[in-house]
């Protein structure tokens, strides 16, 4: 089909999609019943006829009118489709969507007549910045905080400490308590799911389980049995737990408490690969203030590109918004299987639903970032030459030496949008004013899930040795 056969027309459409309504004339819709004709008669077998001989009479007999015009209609819209795309130009981002539907059109169609068939689908975005220069950006600057040196060196030794039974004393913070318990709700008297343990360790410190909980089993002795009421958070994990009063039968079988290794040299070599417990400080401290550096570059990068973000006028479609999705959801499965867990059996349709539908926020906010970006880098012409690439590439081939499944222009594409990033970032700096707050300690983010922890069972300790954790890749923001 030509493009002077066929009259096709566009329109744009909210969330950046689009409507072409095609205008296909009569001579090409006989063509196409006459050509579903033909094509249905070489796969129809009657008895008395060889296979392609039977007669149209016939045929339309034993198909029926109906078939032979679906057939006829489907390879019509399939064919136009393709026409008007290479005739205006457009790159559909997914499927085409029948406006009005097939049965419609169907009904509608007449192969003596012409027909008007409109399709919508999804196409890239145009985004338009307002404004690139003379933003104002502000950041809450990360300096080293010297006291994490001596935290990470205190839970090093918590994790080397030698555990001893404790004998004709209470139970004491800091203690590690094994214990088993029995929790009904107070309101009711129901047993609480996953309330109830014959022995289990639990760490003595502020936080461990639900409030209460910790505080009651202070000043117990040995083989004593007690109860105490504990009050669920408004925000705990399990719903129908949320703000309710309950009791806990507690019987503390055994006390335990952790001798910590001397603060010298041979704890040194013990926890790290240093032999010296003075180079295990420095070393730390390196590391530290390098992750504080890292961490201040990255929040730089991120308020100059929130600060973008506002300056830009987008719609996103669907499509990419779907797939954005979908890529978070996988990102948080492959998290899921390193630290060993049975995805498969985890990620159900309902959770897989709950992810999507909890992801979109996120989505969209990462595509927004990546089309202000990207929209910066075409108004100001910031581009990567192929050489900048090929160094890249080569300072990073002794680091996939070993790997052989890697896709030399996947890479090539990563590399080459990274460097476009630094370039697009650099710019933005250069043009722009970024207000420093008063600077933080580097502490991790640690949430506030102390009054939300389960009483269903402790995990076992999994935090790393100084030495483990040495080697580490570093992880994006």
């Amino acid at each position: 089909m030509s493009a002077i056969e066929m009259q096709v027309t566009t329109r744009s459409l909210p969330n950046s999609r689009i409507a072409v309504e095609m205008v296909v004339p009569a001579e090409r819709c006989q063509a196409s019943y006459q050509e579903a004709l033909a094509r249905l008669s070489r796969s129809v077998k009657l008895p008395g006829f060889r296979k392609g001989k039977v007669p149209k009479a016939v045929l339309i007999q034993r198909i029926g009118i109906p078939q032979i015009k679906a057939s006829a209609l489907e390879a019509l819209i399939d064919e136009a489709w393709k026409t008007s795309l290479k005739q205006e130009a457009i790159e559909p981002l997914c499927e085409p969507e029948l406006s009005g539907g097939f049965e419609d059109l169907f009904e509608n169609f007449n192969p003596d007549q012409a027909l008007t068939v409109t399709l919508e689908t999804d196409i890239a975005p145009t985004p338009k910045l307002k404004q690139t220069k003379d933003l104002v950006a502000e950041v809450e600057t990360i300096a080293f905080d010297p006291t994490k040196v001596d935290e990470l060196i205190e839970q090093s030794r918590k994790q080397l400490a030698t555990v001893v039974p404790v004998e004709k004393r209470p139970a004491a913070m800091g203690d590690i308590a094994v214990v088993s318990f029995k929790g009904t709700y107070s309101d009711d008297g129901s047993e609480i799911e996953g309330g109830s343990a014959d022995s289990m360790d639990i760490d003595l410190e502020n936080g461990q389980m639900i409030p209460g909980f910790i505080e009651g089993i202070i000043g117990m002795e040995l083989d004593n049995t007690k109860t105490i009421q504990c009050h669920f958070p408004e925000d705990y994990p399990q719903e129908d737990a949320r703000g309710r009063t309950a009791n806990f039968a507690i019987t503390l079988q055994d006390l335990k408490i952790r001798e910590l290794p001397k603060l010298d040299d041979s704890f040194a070599q013990q926890a790290s690969d240093k032999t010296t417990l003075k180079e295990l400080r420095a070393e730390l401290e390196q590391r530290l203030k390098d992750d504080a550096k890292r961490r201040d570059s990255s929040n730089r990068k991120d308020a100059l590109t929130d600060s973008l973000v506002k300056q830009l006028e987008v719609e996103i479609p669907k499509t990419l918004l779907d797939i954005e999705v979908r890529n978070l959801v996988e990102q948080t499965a492959q998290k899921f299987a390193q630290q060993g867990m049975d995805v498969k059996s985890m990620f159900t349709p309902e959770l897989v639903q709950s992810l999507m539908q909890s992801s979109r926020p996120e989505a969209e906010d990462n595509l927004k970032r990546k089309l202000a970006l990207n929209a910066l880098s075409e108004k100001e012409k910031i581009k990567v030459e192929n050489k900048e690439i090929e160094d890249k590439l080569e300072e990073l081939k002794p680091q996939f030496a070993d790997q052989k499944n890697i896709d030399p222009e996947r890479l090539k594409q990563a590399v080459s949008e990274d460097l476009l990033q630094e370039k697009v970032i650099q710019w933005l700096e250069e043009n722009n004013t970024v207000i420093e707050k008063s600077p933080k300690v580097n502490s991790e983010n640690t949430e506030s899930s102390d009054k939300a922890k389960s009483t269903k069972g402790k995990t076992a300790n999994k935090s790393k040795t100084l030495k483990e954790t040495k080697n580490e890749p570093k992880t994006k923001d």
